[in-house]
């Protein structure tokens, strides 16, 4: 054992002998060089600073000390003469290059046995010290010469290898996910499942003549989990999985582009059947310009190697490229025919079934009391994405570990999906003035959309500011909704009307809090007049309109609209927003005294939930049908 131990020991110092060799390069020789050079020059330094603090006297001043016998020692160290004196003090004289310093004491009749004179041999110092300062520099010079070829060559490399792909090639010691760690987007994994399994076991869809999809789009809002599901394909698939971003295609070279789209797809060929993922393609596919104008070049080439490189595969060759975008309608018509990009994957915000299997998923690691309910909370959360659950979850436990929580409970759940949709809460210093003007705002909000039958239930009312607003009243919608009536956009054109309503019936008087409300309704009211046809100017579309060119390329078009019609248009607009308005002070005046007790219970209290406000004034009205 011990002889195996010393074995192992020399290895391991034999390993450290060669690694300090080989890590003695040129850089290291360069820093000793550049380390000697400087003390050479602080040695030098220090020397002539410290000559320079002795006091000079003239060569007959010292041998006329010696004479009486003044001087204790003399060294002499080539024509500089150091004298020591009887009281220790130090003085420099200089005698002849050539001559003999105690042949001239002895000449002027000194004596000399009274004086310690010590010669000092410099001609070997000195030499060496020439050879020094003559050789340092130089090999300074060389060493740097070198570095800057070294660096040249390492630029020079560096510019050939811009055409090679920088792709992250997926590896299984990667955290590993797969389609269990995914929910809410159900027909998006099926479709996915699919690829996969067309990958895993290509010779069961070669038996009926179905071959490979060549490319998956992912299209939908961003947070919804388009890259998570390339990452799950990976981790399902177990096949080599190469992922890049469309950005990173382009390069302020011309052809660079292009040339890593080559180099991509050859990789991708040779370690065939494999996945190529490629995120916020938009950045590289948008349409081609059909302009007088071009659009950038650089882009354009690296689209048609793209497309070229699709279109070049071989049935037997399994390369499947996923890509994923927010902007579908952008995207270029070639690239979105089939033998590119066969199948188009819309990944939208989930449904309430969704959002509550998301939910779960993020709350497995997370301690919950018992009073959360998970299906309340998949319900308010209309709206919000995957990685909005996530981040409200994540909130949630940030506020509850900040409380000194052992669990999270339901009011930690709704304070922080406040807060992502929100902003966090800001304590500003209000008169009473100012909160009761904000309680009667946010009240007559909540008292218009209560007392009308195809509004939603007010989920919450708050007067603490949060973002730019003073107060807020949440109506999230109680269920997904496909379709929008009239009936409802009328009565929530009502409901934002009615903090302005509340104002003016309560306190005869308006403020600026019900800009926003009066942005929001005027945008609603012009999609109904411009584009839904709901308005007396009938069934016609005023708005931006999207067209085909013969070749498939698609654009909007602003239509041309006379300016009588552009007259009715703002008449039915406004006609639509003051008919709101009315209904809305029609409904303040008829519930005066709920409006009170709302608005008191805001003042005392900051906040109501949705069982504490229709404990106040009752339930909601349901409608008839």
């Amino acid at each position: 054992m011990a002889s195996k131990k010393n074995t192992q020991n020399n290895k391991s110092s034999s390993r450290k002998i060669t690694e300090f060799k080989f890590n003695f390069n040129l850089k290291t020789i360069f820093i000793i060089l550049f380390t000697s050079l400087f003390l050479f020059y602080v040695y030098s330094t220090f020397t002539r600073e410290l000559s320079k603090a002795v006091p000079e006297v003239p060569i007959t001043n010292v041998i006329k000390d010696i004479k009486d016998g003044k001087i204790k020692k003399i060294e002499i160290s080539d024509n500089k003469v150091l004298v020591q004196y009887n009281s220790d003090k130090y003085a420099i004289s200089y005698k002849e290059t050539n001559g003999s310093f105690i042949q001239t004491l002895k000449d002027s009749g000194a004596n000399i046995d009274n004086v310690n004179i010590v010669v000092k041999d410099t001609q070997g110092s000195s030499g060496f010290l020439n050879f020094i300062s003559n050789i340092i520099p130089t090999l300074l010079m060389v060493a740097f010469f070198v570095f800057l070829f070294r660096q040249a060559k390492g630029a020079q490399d560096s510019v050939f290898s811009f055409g090679q792909a920088r792709t992250k090639r997926y590896t299984k010691d990667m955290p590993k996910v797969s389609f269990n760690d995914i929910a809410g987007v159900d027909e998006a994994k099926k479709e996915l499942e699919e690829v996969v399994d067309f990958l895993k076991h290509p010779e069961k869809f070669k038996k009926i003549g179905a071959r490979t999809p060549k490319g998956v789009l992912l299209v939908g809002p961003a947070g919804c989990g388009k890259t998570l599901l390339a990452k799950a394909v990976a981790g399902e698939a177990n096949v080599p999985f190469f992922s890049i971003a469309g950005s990173e295609f382009m390069e302020m070279l011309v052809g660079i582009g292009a040339s890593r789209v080559r180099d991509l797809f050859a990789t991708a060929k040779k370690n065939a059947p494999t996945i190529i993922f490629i995120d916020e393609v938009d950045a590289i596919g948008r349409a081609r310009s059909v302009g007088a104008m071009p659009s950038h070049d650089e882009r354009e080439q690296t689209l048609n190697q793209i497309l070229v490189e699709m279109d070049g595969f071989a049935p037997t060759e399994q390369v499947v490229v996923i890509a994923a975008t927010n902007r579908g309608d952008l995207l270029d018509p070639a690239l979105l025919r089939p033998g590119r990009f066969d199948r188009r994957i819309v990944v939208d915000y989930p449904d309430v079934e969704g959002r509550k299997a998301i939910i779960l998923i993020h709350a497995k690691n997370k301690p919950f009391s018992d009073d959360v309910n998970w299906d309340r909370v998949a319900k308010r959360t209309v709206g919000f994405s995957g990685a909005d659950l996530e981040n409200m979850l994540n909130e949630a436990a940030i506020y509850a570990a900040r409380q000194a929580k052992d669990k999270i409970n339901m009011d930690d759940i709704e304070e922080a999906a406040t807060k992502v949709k929100l902003g966090p809460e800001k304590k500003r210093l209000q008169s009473d003035y100012d909160r009761k003007l904000t309680a009667y705002h946010e009240a007559g909000h909540a008292i218009v959309s209560h007392f009308q039958v195809h509004t939603d239930p007010v989920h919450r009312i708050s007067i603490v500011s949060r973002g730019m607003a003073l107060g807020y009243t949440l109506i999230p919608p109680a269920a997904d909704k496909l379709h929008e009536t009239k009936s409802h956009l009328l009565e929530r054109l009502s409901v934002m009307m009615g903090g302005r309503a509340a104002e003016v019936t309560i306190f005869n008087e308006i403020t600026t809090g019900a800009a926003n409300d009066f942005d929001q309704a005027t945008r609603v009211a012009k999609a109904m007049v411009m584009e839904y046809g709901m308005s007396s100017l009938g069934p016609i579309n005023f708005g931006p309109t999207m067209d085909v060119t013969e070749w498939g390329k698609q654009y909007w078009e602003q239509n041309n609209i006379s300016q009588e019609m552009l007259a009715k248009i703002d008449q039915e607009v406004k006609q639509i927003l003051f008919v709101a308005y009315e209904n809305a002070v029609a409904i303040i005046k008829e519930h005066h005294d709920e409006i009170d007790k709302v608005a008191n219970e805001l003042i005392k209290n900051e906040n109501l939930d949705q069982d504490e406000f229709e404990k106040l004034i009752g339930p909601k009205p349901v409608a008839s049908i």
